[in-house]
């Protein structure tokens, strides 16, 4: 019993590590015939229309139509305060589906998750049903690729690299635990996927800025184990100050 239990435990193990080490998911978008590619981003939004979310969703929808908008990225914190409770969640349609109306925002939306997703349901957003809700919402997974052509986008997922929320029990850990071979294998299969891309623009996109001149300045876990790989891979742009609501970061080749 004892050597069975310890064989159960180490195949438990060895699939953690196998799930969390597997190559980064790749989405293609079809880019416009002349080959053009133009993109909204958002983030900080899901309040239910509170917080000039909807005015924010109102000139995005004149924007998104006059630039001819190909899709839509998240940064993350894409509900408040503590993301959905399951894909039948009321908060989804009341922050996402009743607000985001204009045609020109019918587009796929590519969802990365920030920390107050965590702290709700986090395998929600991720979960197949939430396209039933509404198709738009593409959260494929974690972290992940959007392939379009001219640019790769690779949505990074940064809140497990913060260590303060590691032993905080509202953050939702499932299928990342445990952290650490999370953190080193989303690392190497970054590192992995930005020297394999062939796209003219490498972007980068996460919810935690790496270096802000703001409210939250740098995040020191991702100076120390982020910033590296992109380096290697791209020409590192530090945009001279974001705040969190746009954390994402930029590189291109």
């Amino acid at each position: 019993m004892a050597a069975m239990a310890a064989l159960e435990v180490v195949m438990v193990a060895a699939l953690l590590i196998a799930q969390a080490g597997a190559e980064l998911k790749r989405v293609e978008h079809t880019p416009k015939t002349e080959g053009s590619l133009s993109i909204l981003a958002v983030g900080d939004w899901g309040r239910r229309g509170q917080f000039n979310q909807t005015l924010v969703a109102e000139q995005m929808g004149v924007t998104g139509e006059k630039l001819d908008s190909d899709f839509i990225i998240s940064t993350g914190d894409n509900f408040y305060d503590d993301g959905i409770a399951n894909t039948s969640d009321p908060l989804f349609k009341e922050s996402f589906t009743d607000i985001y109306t204009a045609d020109s925002l019918q587009k796929p939306w590519y969802i990365v998750l920030g920390n107050h997703d965590y702290t709700g349901n986090a395998l929600a957003q991720q979960d197949p049903a939430i396209l039933e809700v509404d198709s738009r919402y593409n959260s494929v997974n974690k972290s992940f690729i959007v392939g379009a052509g001219v640019a790769d986008f690779f949505l990074v997922d940064t809140s497990p690299f913060i260590q303060k929320y590691w032993n905080n029990s509202k953050f939702d850990w499932r299928e990342v635990a445990p952290l650490t071979t999370y953190i080193d294998n989303l690392i190497q299969d970054l590192d992995d996927a930005l020297t394999e891309s062939t796209a003219s623009w490498k972007i980068v996109v996460g919810h935690h800025p790496i270096s802000s001149g703001c409210e939250h300045g740098n995040t020191s876990e991702l100076v120390q184990l982020l910033l590296p790989v992109l380096k290697a891979n791209t020409s590192w742009h530090r945009p001279s100050c974001m705040h969190k609501n746009l954390a994402h970061f930029y590189h291109n080749v």
